[in-house]
């Protein structure tokens, strides 16, 4: 069933902004509390929420095998174990329903006050229930800034970095909506020139610029995805702020990785963007040398032209754009990650979530941390109040946004916001 959202000219019934990162060409997934404090399956178009349980109910969906509670769900898990083509044909009709030369919800009044909500009549909530979570470090430009950064600048990329996509198994309880507050981590560190480790408050904790996909169930145990159909498994992306604690991570991560430095908090945006809506967005991901096993090789464009920035606000309230990146970079395309993912039989999920990596450019002003930004903290990044920053203080907010532009069609994901609140006191018992 081919999709038929795309169209750069279709135009909707609804009101959106000439910017705005919701056209009817996006149609993205989320899960929201209604202002009767209803959870519902929804979707967006410009600055409506549509509560899809309604359209549903209402019978607006007639001729789609779907069960009656699909949308009436807290998460979206059960819609994405139906697979692609249950995704697409929703979104068909969803297309359909709002389209502007389509009068049947257009023109009933009572229908529209059930279905619409304006954005700050519902409170966004997380989309999945994530079983498992995987984070990769699938950027060469950040892999080989950290390689130069702790150890031989002529050495950066350890051996195994340009034969495979790089990751680690993180814990997923701790994946936070689009504005839900963190705390600053406490844990164990090695202050230079001390001579033992010391425990408190995290001092170098750092955002991570990513963007993450979403899983259907894909296989059974010891069964590899084949790279060619790895993309018909993933539902869709969304941002993500995988946050960091520099100085715990230092301490603890040899031999076996990142624990506590990781797995205090990540942010994501509450839209999940389906791959169907970028799909006028694919470029040529960057040439990969030398060139990978068969079982990692692909041909055709699987990379994806979506412009990343972070904005930084102190508590004053006055925000800074610290970088501007794009995930084109991306060394490791998300087919190959999930190829290499599944090639040992592991089995993947719906609602499984699979971070990039942090996202660097080429250039300075595409570092996606601000590891990278401040260099270790030897360039602190000016902020537009006169303050500066080697690593995230309390109480700032960092927001991720990401979007596509093409053809004067716009298709984002809107924000990842969060705020950094203060350690708690550790007691003891």
């Amino acid at each position: 069933m081919p999709a038929k959202t795309n169209d750069p000219n279709k135009k909707t019934w609804l009101t959106v902004s000439e910017n705005s990162d919701f056209p009817i060409q996006n149609i993205p997934f989320g899960v929201f509390l209604t202002r009767d404090d209803i959870i519902t399956i929804g979707t967006r178009i410009g600055d409506y929420a549509i509560d899809l349980g309604a359209l549903h109910q209402l019978g607006y969906f007639d001729g789609i095998p779907l069960t009656d509670d699909i949308f009436l769900q807290d998460t979206l898990n059960d819609f994405i174990s139906d697979g692609k083509k249950t995704w697409r044909s929703v979104r068909n009709r969803i297309s359909e329903i709002f389209d502007l030369k389509n009068g049947t919800l257009q023109n009933n009044k009572d229908h529209k006050k059930i279905v619409l909500f304006s954005m700050e009549e519902v409170e966004m909530k997380l989309p999945v229930q994530i079983g498992d979570y995987t984070d990769f470090y699938s950027s060469k430009e950040h892999a080989t800034n950290v390689g130069s950064m702790f150890r031989d600048p002529e050495n950066a990329l350890l051996p195994n970095w340009l034969h495979l996509p790089v990751a680690y198994h993180g814990r997923s309880s701790t994946i936070v909506p689009n504005a839900t507050p963190v705390r600053r981590p406490l844990g164990q560190t090695y202050p230079k020139g001390a001579d033992a480790p010391v425990f408190g408050p995290s001092k170098l904790v750092d955002f991570e610029l990513e963007m993450a996909f979403i899983t259907t169930d894909a296989n059974v145990l010891g069964e590899p995805i084949p790279i060619e159909e790895a993309e018909d498994y993933i539902f869709g992306l969304v941002l993500f702020n995988d946050w960091s604690a520099r100085d715990i991570q230092k301490w603890e991560y040899v031999p076996l990785g990142p624990f506590l430095a990781k797995n205090f908090a990540s942010s994501i945006s509450p839209w999940i963007v389906t791959l169907d809506a970028l799909e006028p967005f694919r470029v040529q991901s960057p040439k990969q040398d030398p060139e990978p096993l068969p079982y990692l090789r692909q041909q055709g464009k699987h990379s994806f032209d979506i412009t990343l920035e972070v904005d930084l606000t102190p508590n004053n309230g006055i925000p800074t754009m610290v970088t501007r990146s794009n995930f084109k970079h991306m060394y490791w395309t998300m087919a190959q990650q999930m190829a290499h993912h599944t090639v040992n039989g592991c089995k993947v999920n719906s609602g499984d979530m699979m971070g990039s990596g942090t996202i660097s450019g080429p250039s300075p002003d595409s570092y996606g941390s601000l590891l990278e930004l401040a260099w270790q903290g030897t360039k602190p990044v000016k902020l537009r109040d006169g303050s500066e920053r080697k690593f995230i203080e309390d109480n700032d907010i960092v927001t991720l946004r990401g979007y596509c532009q093409k053809e004067g069609i716009r298709i984002g994901f809107g924000e990842a916001s969060t705020r950094l609140l203060p350690a708690l006191e550790h007691k003891k018992k």
